[in-house]
């Protein structure tokens, strides 16, 4: 079975544990989109600066290319506007989105406990002016990142059509 999935959402909303969780559940292989960001764009964000669509291009297409491949591909990543899903599936084919949603305070009290992570409180309002939630028409599905992370993993195999374990 070949499948392309990313997992979707603003930072601090589970993305990097639901995708790795969904990867070993269906015995796919999965990518850490942030580890694909140039060290410019690292830089940046590090610093508090909001990266533009020039700096993400190149980054959304290395994210595309990591889909290409045999089996179940799962990738962590924003994937928050439109045009940044459009480019990933123009490099990758067919892909299937899960976005993780849920409460702004939820979210950022998560980012508070984060340690090590180059993405600073700051930027969580700009994130979230830009996201721009999956169309109707596009492949995905959406899912509470305040369940449990069993039942989050649990809910994203059923509404992708995967049988349990």
């Amino acid at each position: 079975m070949h499948r392309k999935i990313v997992v979707m959402g603003v930072t601090s909303t589970g993305k990097s544990l639901i995708a790795a969780g969904l990867a070993e559940h269906l015995g796919g292989r999965f990518v850490e989109g942030d580890d694909l960001h140039p060290q410019s764009n690292v830089d940046k964000m590090a610093a508090g600066q909001p990266l533009t669509d020039e700096d993400r291009w190149p980054w959304l297409d290395r994210v595309g290319q990591a889909m290409l491949g045999e089996g179940i591909i799962v990738v962590a990543c924003s994937a928050l506007r439109r045009a940044y899903r459009d480019r990933i599936r123009a490099v990758a084919g067919p892909v299937t989105f899960v976005h993780l949603t849920g409460p702004r305070e939820v979210i950022e009290e998560r980012m508070g406990r984060r340690k090590g992570h180059f993405m600073p409180v700051s930027l969580l309002d700009s994130q979230l002016e830009t996201l721009e939630p999956p169309g109707e028409d596009e492949d995905a599905v959406t899912l509470d990142l305040t369940l449990p992370p069993d039942d989050l993993l649990a809910q994203a195999v059923e509404r992708l059509g995967f049988s349990s374990r």
